[in-house]
């Protein structure tokens, strides 16, 4: 369903964990994004033809992450099923990833990896953290690339924000030898291994999963939320919903 520029898919979370679920470390590369306001107002900032446009529309699965978003697309009449990108690490955690899976950490701190195979030991864990600055980095994305790539990985956790994660996982589709699943999860592992907490249920139900991050961080996340947030409404607004829409069937 196109919406803002991005053609969303039409998939609740069982759907898109069964999909997932098919996929082996062998399948050939795709990736999955969970694009939210931040990401789409910054989206409409940049030229259609940016690299970060590209990374988002090539995605095999690109899913709703936003309550927010979703309820301003059921004002023009567009459906938005909302598939939190935390909601699905913590399925991959809890009973998407198979005992003897690889799984690949791109990004994460030093010592994530010892409390990720604390609460998964029949998983086989790497991890890659690269240097802050990736955006403006081509070659320190190529290393995390590759070092992705050669892990033989079956699920990639790309998680070290957006756009660089997008745009790591759009130039490993690049690559003939790519292979399995990665997810951009930005934030993910920060809820998984304890470094923060997610708002409470209540406060996702109502949309106002923002407001508990701003309130935990206001001083990283004031300005995103706050001033470069609400210009989703004006987006929202000059929105027409075209006469026709495709749906998207990933891998």
């Amino acid at each position: 369903m196109d919406y803002l520029g991005l053609r969303f898919d039409q998939l609740d979370e069982d759907a898109v964990v069964a999909r997932l679920r098919a996929r082996t470390a062998d399948a050939p590369f795709a990736y999955l994004v969970t694009p939210n306001v931040d990401h789409v107002v910054r989206l409409s900032r940049l030229p259609d033809d940016a690299g970060e446009w590209r990374a988002y529309r090539r995605a095999g699965w690109l899913l709703c992450d936003s309550r927010i978003l979703a309820l301003l697309a059921s004002f023009r009449g567009v459906r938005l099923p909302v598939v939190p990108g935390s909601d699905l690490t913590a399925r991959l955690f809890r009973d998407l990833a198979a005992p003897g899976d690889r799984i690949a950490l791109i990004g994460g701190r030093e010592g994530d990896l010892a409390i990720l195979s604390g609460l998964r030991p029949d998983l086989v864990w790497a991890q890659h953290v690269p240097p802050m600055g990736l955006r403006d980095d081509p070659a320190a994305r190529a290393a995390a690339a590759r070092f992705a790539i050669d892990s033989g990985a079956r699920f990639i956790l790309i998680a070290i924000g957006s756009p660089q994660q997008e745009l790591i996982a759009a130039e490993m589709l690049d690559q003939p030898d790519a292979q399995g699943t990665a997810l951009c999860i930005g934030a993910s592992i920060d809820f998984l291994v304890g470094r923060e907490k997610r708002a409470p249920r209540w406060m996702r139900r109502l949309a106002l999963e923002w407001l508990h991050r701003l309130l935990s961080d206001p001083a990283r996340l004031w300005r995103r939320y706050l001033v470069e947030g609400p210009r989703i409404l004006w987006l929202a607004w000059r929105f027409r919903r075209p006469s026709s829409s495709d749906r998207r069937d990933g891998p």
